[in-house]
């Protein structure tokens, strides 16, 4: 796909915030500094639209990124990080949980996972929260240019035992550093666009 506009719309907390009206919406979730930030602006080939932060738990809004106004992503703020007191993390996990079950745009959920290492117990049990909820999802599979080639495949079943996939057909690897996976997340998104 051919990125010829994308924008920052809205930051919003509130349905009474979100964009009103009809465009599909590809939602990302991951662990906080999985590259949610990072995967936007690479797919969109723009740096610094979204923002990243070396500092885990910078994402506390739903942040509607409206592109080529025909779809947009929303970066939902990662789960998982140790310091943010545990009522800003219910709170985050209540807006979160509104977004996903009750948001009638959402058409597709990516789980980011960071391939370097094993599903941790919050990204299985977003899986498990995907798979329950019937929202069409996909694992994108980051930072996989920190992987050598050979163990990909290792990887790959690293995380199918762990979540007890069936089949790696519906995990995505992905790298913001060299693009390696662009194309085909481009082909799945414009099959729910």
């Amino acid at each position: 796909m051919h990125v010829h506009s994308a924008e920052l719309e809205i930051s919003a907390v509130y349905p009474d915030q979100y964009p009103m009206d009809s465009l599909p919406e590809i939602a990302l979730a991951g662990r906080s500094n999985v590259g949610k930030s990072s995967f936007i602006n690479k797919m969109i080939q723009r740096n610094g639209l979204a923002r990243t932060s070396g500092q885990p738990g910078k994402t506390q809004t739903l942040n509607f990124y409206r592109i080529n106004d025909t779809f947009r992503f929303v970066d939902v703020p990662g789960y998982g990080y140790a310091r943010v007191a545990k009522t800003a993390r219910a709170k985050w996990s209540q807006m979160i949980n509104q977004y996903l079950d009750q948001r009638e745009n959402l058409e597709l959920l990516l789980l980011l996972m960071d391939g370097r290492h094993e599903p941790t117990e919050l990204d299985k049990q977003m899986y498990q929260f995907a798979e329950d909820s019937g929202i069409p999802f996909a694992i994108v599979i980051t930072k996989m240019d920190k992987i050598k080639p050979s163990a990909w495949n290792k990887q790959f079943s690293i995380y199918k035992k762990a979540l007890n996939l069936p089949t790696v057909d519906t995990v995505f690897p992905f790298s913001s550093q060299t693009g390696y996976g662009q194309e085909d997340l481009w082909d799945l998104i414009e099959d729910f666009i």
